[in-house]
């Protein structure tokens, strides 16, 4: 049994619940907790008990903390990586990617806590000083998604702690392993007990326990719109901090004077690796009609060339979705597409292996437009939709034409288009010349519209939401 971790101690949960590899349906990873109420509760006290020391320890002291869990998470990358893999189903060298890039997370935070910046004014009136300061939030909720256990676990928490905030950490329900070990890791890290909590259970009541505390001064959450939206509404409700990250409808453009080997190598990993299970993949491919029949040829043919089997297996492209529900949703929008008449150029079957599993055939629809189902709402799986257009005019506007504003993409070797392009998409993030989906760890991450509230993620820009701006004043 894999308990939580509350108050500096591992505790029970009120019951259990099995992870299940998606590609072996077979193999049940472990036992893991389950939380009530009255335990996020319990986590959210000792998160406020600790909060003070925290909050008042030195730089030397968070960073030898994070550095430390860095060191950790590289040195077992390999291990840990199939973990991932093994319980989420991303390709084992994608596994030992994110886990990678996790280390590193907390390495980069690890050197923010001693970089905490502050400001010094010249005052308007004589004898009077003013210091602008950093301090911590306090208490933060922390409400992860499955697609990406530990890099994103690792985004939020690193900056939490490296400002000085305790955590109260609620991971995903299908992919609770990794979670489980970077907490694990965090345990003998040395933070005072009570700074980090896991607490493993349900959204509608972990989740909700994060949510109607007012004694969690913010909340962090990545997941689907709607959830989203029902965690502003409850923490503006009582006046918290919140920072979202939800969906998209990634757009990638392909001009007719794109090199159209980096076009389909961008399409493809953008829309497809990962089995299309990120909020930043790119499942709308606008394209120019002068190179759009070569484009489709040739993304067909190396879709029909990728591997679609078990995640740890070598040689693997994409692994299978992520569980029997994911793998329904995306069935269904594989036939809402015919049924609007685009045309399915290859994949879209559900597709048997040696081991029972979710295992699903990259779908490629063309002949789309921006108006149909599959073309405006987030499926969240291996399936793009291609849309012919005239001119770059008309690329942009469609590429715009979305309530979502995540990432946003361009294939092209004209200069004049990539600098507009840069300067008119409404996303967050733009791509030239590369995939859609994929961020360094000391960046910000975030996007515009219906895709992000709040401050950034990642890099020096996480400090707007991890911490709270004080003015002080000293008359001599």
């Amino acid at each position: 049994m894999h308990a939580n971790f509350i108050g500096g101690a591992w505790v029970d949960g009120v019951d259990a619940r099995p992870n299940i590899n998606p590609s072996n349906l077979a193999d049940v990873i472990g036992q893991y907790a389950q939380a009530d109420a009255a335990q996020a509760q319990q986590a959210i006290a000792a998160a406020v008990s600790a909060s003070h020391e925290w909050a008042h320890s030195t730089g030397q002291r968070r960073f030898d903390v994070l550095d430390a869990v860095g060191t950790e998470l590289l040195a077992r990358k390999e291990e840990l990586g199939r973990l991932l893999s093994r319980e989420e189903g991303k390709t084992l060298p994608e596994g030992i990617g994110e886990v990678t890039r996790a280390g590193y997370i907390f390495k980069f935070f690890a050197g923010e806590a001693l970089r905490i910046q502050g400001e010094k004014l010249p005052m308007t009136r004589p004898n009077i000083e003013a210091d602008i300061t950093r301090e911590p939030v306090g208490v933060v909720g922390i409400i992860a998604p499955w697609n990406f256990p530990i890099a994103i676990p690792a985004w939020k928490i690193a900056p939490a702690l490296a400002y000085g905030n305790t955590v109260v950490f609620k991971p995903a329900d299908l992919v609770p392993g990794s979670a489980w070990a970077l907490s694990e890791i965090l345990s003998r890290a040395g933070l005072p007990a009570g700074a980090f909590n896991l607490v493993m259970g349900r959204g509608t009541v972990v989740g909700q326990a994060f949510l109607s505390d007012k004694r969690v001064n913010a909340i962090s959450f990545t997941g689907s719109v709607g959830t989203g939206r029902r965690v502003l509404e409850a923490a503006m409700g009582r006046m918290a901090k919140v920072q979202l990250e939800m969906g998209g409808k990634n757009p990638l453009v392909v001009l007719d004077d794109a090199d159209l080997k980096t076009a389909v190598e961008c399409a493809v990993n953008g829309a497809f690796f990962s089995t299309g299970q990120r909020c930043t993949a790119s499942s709308r491919l606008i394209v120019q009609k002068g190179i759009y029949p070569k484009f489709l040829e040739a993304v067909q043919a190396r879709l029909e060339g990728l591997k679609i089997d078990d995640a740890l297996l070598a040689g693997t492209d994409i692994g299978p979705v992520v569980d029997q529900s994911q793998l329904e949703q995306d069935l269904s929008y594989v036939a809402i597409g015919r049924d609007e008449g685009a045309r399915l150029v290859t994949g879209g079957e559900q597709v048997k292996r040696a081991t029972e599993g979710f295992y699903l055939t990259p779908a490629l629809f063309a002949d789309c437009d921006n108006n149909m189902r599959i073309s405006r709402e987030e499926i969240f799986g291996p399936v793009a939709s291609v849309i012919p257009v005239d001119s770059y005019e008309q690329a942009l506007e469609l590429a715009n034409d979305t309530e979502f504003g995540l990432s946003s993409g361009i294939c092209t070797t004209s200069l004049k288009h990539a600098t507009h392009f840069k300067r008119e998409a409404q996303a967050g993030m733009v791509m030239v010349n590369c995939p859609t989906a994929g961020v360094d760890y000391h960046v910000p991450f975030g996007g515009r519209k219906g895709s992000s509230y709040g401050p950034r993620e990642q890099g020096r820009h996480a400090a707007e939401f991890y911490t709270t701006v004080k003015t002080s004043y000293t008359a001599s």
